[in-house]
């Protein structure tokens, strides 16, 4: 579910800017998380999108099932659309492809650039980073067994090192801990452009793809395109990242795994089960009826919501023994914000 904050002004398309050649995008994470399948992609910089179309955003290229990679550092689409093509078509890793493009750059001019990548086909986490001599300072990149983290003209080496400590230290989702490494950059001044506007950046983005995604449909896809003089554009996103994280699930006294409901379009919700399968979920609307019964055969499990208002559902492993009840609020409009404890919410 994408969330998109852009100026009425700029509406065009990201593949086709012109204003990107001396575009300087500054501190970014990629990532993947193997046990999930999910891969990853967060970034931040100080232009945006009355700089460039979707601000910091226009560097992400993340590939559900394969891995995310970031082309920053006056960002060409040329390289990027190469990157891609690369990766997709003849299956480089991230090792192979920075090499690649520092081989391969299209203006040939490699030293100006910043790449970074991971990925997880081949059944554990690769990640890789690559940056250019001539890249402003300061400059650097690191990699971790599932990560990379890359910027340039940046306050100092500690915007990357609070970067990955916020990753590795924040317990959760792929998409929790990307939040957190953007909150590591949530200083005045990390990319030092935004120094005396007293903000770290103006446009920053979060997007994460599940296993089956739609590369053009990511399951999360938070984009803060423009702020207004002073707001910190980190702050905003993650307000939205709230918003959007704030899902519905219970977990009973006997600690069976929770059920996770996150609201799509189109009067959809994605399940994340993790107790015991075979689970069923009946479904019950308020007067009691049973609406429909759903099997919980595997971690991920794609709902139709068989009615709006609240909804209550009972969860039965394979014999037919309780594991929990919930309520559930299907009128909530996407993308959605119901959290356990505000369970009477509308």
């Amino acid at each position: 579910m994408r969330i998109v904050l852009l100026s009425s002004a700029c509406l065009l398309s990201l593949s086709i800017c012109t204003l990107s050649a001396a575009a300087q995008d500054t501190f970014s994470i990629v990532a993947v998380d193997v046990a999930t399948g999910q891969v990853g992609s967060a970034g931040a910089t100080c232009l945006d999108d009355d700089d460039i179309a979707g601000g910091a955003v226009i560097i992400s290229d993340v590939l559900p099932d394969i891995g995310a990679i970031h082309t920053q550092s006056y960002w060409i689409p040329a390289n990027q659309g190469a990157a891609h093509d690369q990766v997709i078509n003849n299956g480089l890793s991230p090792e192979e492809l920075m090499a690649w493009l520092e081989d391969n750059d299209n203006q040939g001019n490699p030293a100006i650039r910043q790449y970074g990548m991971a990925d997880l086909v081949s059944g554990e986490a690769r990640a890789a980073a690559f940056t250019g001599s001539n890249c402003m300072d300061w400059k650097g990149h690191i990699v971790g067994p599932n990560y990379a983290i890359q910027g340039n003209i940046l306050l100092g080496e500690e915007i990357l090192t609070q970067m990955e400590a916020g990753f590795l230290e924040t317990e959760g989702t792929l998409a929790e801990k990307l939040m957190a490494a953007m909150q590591g950059a949530n200083v005045a001044g990390a990319d030092t452009r935004c120094l005396d506007e007293g903000v770290s950046s103006r446009s920053a983005f979060l997007r994460v793809a599940y296993p089956g995604d739609d590369p053009e449909d990511l399951t999360l896809d938070l984009v803060v395109a423009i702020t207004p003089f002073g707001v910190e554009p980190i702050d905003v996103l993650q307000a939205e990242f709230d918003a959007w994280n704030g899902t519905s699930g219970l977990q009973d006294e006997g600690g069976a795994g929770a059920l996770l409901i996150t609201r799509q379009d189109d009067g959809q919700a994605l399940l994340k089960w993790d107790g015991p399968t075979p689970a069923e979920m009946a479904v019950f609307d308020v007067l009691g009826a049973l609406l429909e019964t759903v099997s919980l055969s595997g971690p991920w499990t794609t709902w139709q919501l068989p009615a709006a208002g609240t909804l209550f559902l009972r969860l039965s492993d394979g014999d037919g023994n309780l594991i929990s009840t919930m309520q559930y609020s299907g009128a909530s409009a996407p993308p959605n914000t119901q959290r356990p404890q505000q369970d009477d919410r509308e």
